[in-house]
């Protein structure tokens, strides 16, 4: 055993690791957005915080049609561990009208992918 006291060789010490990077500032930087506040042009602003925002909208609108097709899934009475519309709502933070709402319109998302089986 080399680190019990008995032995006759020198513990062999860790040099410290090379720093091969720059710390990081105690200022945090400032806040981005995606460099909209170094366009000065208020034209190209425009075009560039549209395109922006219509590219959230379609992510939004895409990520809740999984949410639905998620719910539709979950809900699906063939499944073992089925979970109620309230089971569903509690997991999403919706209420149970609302995620009845997403089932159904998950069930319609999922309809075509029925047929092509």
């Amino acid at each position: 055993m080399p680190d019990s006291p008995e032995s006759s060789e020198p513990t062999r010490r860790l040099r410290p690791v090379q720093l091969l990077f720059e710390p990081q500032s105690a200022e945090p930087e400032p806040e981005r957005f995606f460099d909209l506040e170094s366009i000065e042009d208020p034209a190209e602003l425009l075009r560039r915080s549209t395109e922006l925002a219509l590219a959230f909208r379609a992510a939004a609108e895409r990520a809740t049609d999984f949410q639905a097709v998620a719910a539709a899934q979950l809900a699906d009475p063939r499944r073992f561990d089925a979970q109620s519309d309230a089971e569903i709502a509690q997991r999403a933070d919706w209420t149970p009208d609302y995620a009845a709402k997403m089932i159904e319109y998950g069930r319609t998302l999922l309809q075509p992918r029925r047929h092509e089986d």
